[in-house]
């Protein structure tokens, strides 16, 4: 069992209820998924790129990620319908708090000039969405290895109701916020 669902079932959900006030367990908000999109747009001229973003993303989440394609043709971009054109993949249970963890507590303090993650990315359904310009922060990473810096967007989806119960579970589960 990973370290942070470990924390989650003995430290977060008492200090939720305490905070909020919750009759019953089950309204504590809880992590749900974490989905990892890599925007590839530079993958309508070279497929490549593409099978390299795809390789560093399995390297980074542990499971194959999925290939995202544009939905219609735009002239003025050159893409044409159903292109494919970026990667996902969304983690769930033990990989999800493996991620987590390693985002948290070892990625994104190596970010250069770290000064917190914003506290107001929420979406207002209680989601949070960060934005990775490079992934090199991660340990996996290999610096010789990588044909081009890309970034990345993480959404972490939660069962809270309001942006303040989101918040407050990640900030548990050790989300670095900005002050």
């Amino acid at each position: 069992m990973a370290r942070l669902q470990e924390k989650y079932e003995k430290e977060i959900i008492p200090a939720m209820i305490e905070k909020f006030g919750y009759k019953n367990i089950m309204e504590v908000p809880k992590l749900e998924k974490i989905v990892i999109n890599m925007g590839v747009g530079e993958a309508k001229e070279n497929q490549k790129v593409l099978e390299s973003a795809v390789n560093d993303l399995t390297l980074l989440s542990g499971q194959k990620p999925i290939l995202t394609r544009s939905k219609k043709s735009i002239a003025n971009f050159k893409l044409r319908e159903n292109m494919a054109i970026g990667c996902k993949v969304t983690l769930r249970r033990t990989r999800m708090y493996e991620f987590a963890d390693k985002l948290m507590s070892i990625a994104l303090p190596r970010v250069r000039d770290f000064r917190g993650v914003s506290s107001k990315a929420f979406d207002g359904r209680g989601n949070y969405s960060l934005g990775i310009k490079e992934q090199l922060i991660f340990p996996e990473m290999e610096y010789d290895k990588i044909d081009k810096l890309r970034g990345m967007d993480i959404i972490f989806v939660t069962t809270a109701n309001t942006d303040e119960e989101a918040r407050e579970l990640l900030r548990f589960l050790g989300m670095p916020f900005a002050l």
